[in-house]
């Protein structure tokens, strides 16, 4: 215990150092401390090894650049170094999952073949026979939800019904609508 409280000392004596004279010394050692560190954490959260390379120097040289925000009264140093390698770990989840901008389809959608056109018109006509079977206070809320695009409460703001109502009426219609076209 005595010797954690102590390397924290020093890994605080060091940011500040960092943080008030820019000490170069003091952050490469704080660098060889915790980039290896950070950089098991991110692959041990999934990450490639790579990428955790480069996600860690991205912690460290923002552990450089934001030294001016560390406080040592609200965080301990491997408490504020590991929250920054959680938030950029965060931040490479959701860029990975963002479709790239020349992944997103450009231009006019192409037209659909015979087939497929002959295929959405009988899918069409038998959603239309379906809906033509549902009792009309289902069919109406079904038109207003989907074709309409209003809300459930949209819904009901403008039928006067309850909301357990114009969900149950809705949900039983889908199920109706399921049903018929499968």
């Amino acid at each position: 215990m005595e010797r954690a409280s102590a390397d924290e000392q020093n890994w605080t004596a060091l940011l500040l150092a960092v943080r008030d004279q820019q000490d170069k010394v003091a952050f490469a050692a704080l660098f060889r401390h915790f980039a290896p560190r950070v950089k098991g954490f991110l692959m041990k959260s999934g990450m490639s090894a790579a990428l955790a390379e480069e996600c860690a120097q991205d912690v460290l040289a923002t552990l450089w650049q934001k030294s001016h925000l560390f406080d040592p009264t609200r965080a301990s140093v491997a408490t504020w170094v590991f929250t920054i390698a959680r938030n950029r770990r965060i931040d490479a989840a959701r860029r990975a999952a963002r479709p790239e901008p020349e992944d997103l389809p450009w231009g006019p959608e192409a037209e659909p073949d015979q087939q497929e056109a002959l295929e959405m018109a009988q899918e069409t006509e038998r959603l239309g026979a379906a809906l033509a079977l549902l009792p009309e206070s289902q069919r109406a809320l079904i038109e207003k939800a989907y074709f309409g695009e209003l809300t459930h409460t949209e819904i009901a703001a403008e039928t006067g019904l309850p909301m357990g109502t114009i969900k149950s009426r809705i949900r039983l219609a889908l199920d109706k609508l399921r049903a018929q076209l499968s």
